[in-house]
C-alpha cells in the first residue's frame, strides 16, 4: 500500500514537534507523541525493550515483515514503491543507515518526491544532523516553493537548535499565508507554546 506524502509529514511533524514537549512543562501528556516510556505506539514498537529499543529487540514478526519486503524490493530493484516500502520500514525499524541510501536512490530516479525528502530529512533530524535535514528540506522549495509542511518543519529544526527568532518567523509567515489550514493552526500552537517559553 502506498504511503500518502501527507503521512510521511506526519512522522516527520511527530519527531519535530518533540522539542514543544520538552521546553513546556505544564502541557498535557497527551501532547507528547511518545508514550509515557518513550516509545512510539505502533506495530514496530510494540512489545520493544523502551530502555534499548535498538535492532537486536526486534520482534520475529518484524523481522519476517522486513525480509519479505527486502525480497520484493530485490525481485524488481528498478520499482521505487517496493523501494520505499523498505527504506520505511527500515527506518521504523532503527536501521536509518540502510534505509538512506534507498531514499537517494528513489531521489535520483525522481527528485520531485517531496515524500521522500521528508522521510530523509526524519533521518537526519533524529541522529540530530540538522545542517544535513534543512539541506534535505530545502530542496523541496526547488520543486514546490509554497510547501507549507516544508516550511513548518524548517522552523522545528530552528527551534530544535534553539534559533527560536528564526522558528518564529517560519511559523509566524506560515499563520498568515494560512491561518485556517490544519499547518497553519499547528504552527500557531508551536508559537504559543515557544512564546510561553520566553523571558518577560
Amino acid at each position: 500500500m502506498k504511503i500518502k506524502p501527507l503521512y510521511i509529514y506526519l512522522a516527520v511533524l511527530a519527531a519535530a514537534i518533540i522539542f514543544l514537549v520538552v521546553f513546556t512543562s505544564d502541557k498535557k501528556e497527551e501532547t507528547n507523541p511518545m508514550t509515557a516510556n518513550g516509545m512510539p505506539q505502533d506495530d514496530i514498537h510494540k512489545g520493544l525493550d523502551p530502555h534499548n529499543p535498538s535492532g537486536a529487540n526486534v520482534s520475529g514478526e518484524v523481522k519476517a515483515r522486513m525480509e519479505e519486503l527486502k525480497k520484493e524490493y530485490e525481485s524488481s530493484p528498478q520499482d521505487t514503491l517496493k523501494m520505499k516500502n523498505y527504506a520505511d520500514f527500515l527506518a521504523m525499524a532503527h536501521k536509518p543507515d540502510q534505509a538512506v541510501p534507498l531514499y537517494e536512490k528513489i531521489l535520483q530516479k525522481d527528485p520531485k518526491r517531496t515524500d521522500v525528502r521528508f522521510s530523509l530529512a526524519l533521518i537526519h533530524y533524529n541522529k540530530s544532523d540538522f545542517r544535513k535535514a534543512e539541506d534535505v528540506i530545502n530542496k523541496v522549495f526547488d520543486y514546490d516553493k509554497k510547501n507549507v509542511q516544508a516550511k513548518y518543519n524548517l522552523g522545528a529544526i530552528a527551534a530544535t537548535k534553539g534559533d527560536k527568532e528564526k522558528a518564529k518567523q517560519f511559523w509566524q509567515e506560515l499563520v498568515k499565508e494560512s491561518p485556517d489550514s490544519e499547518t497553519g493552526k499547528m504552527a500557531q500552537e508551536s508559537l504559543n507554546a515557544l512564546n510561553q517559553q520566553s523571558p518577560h
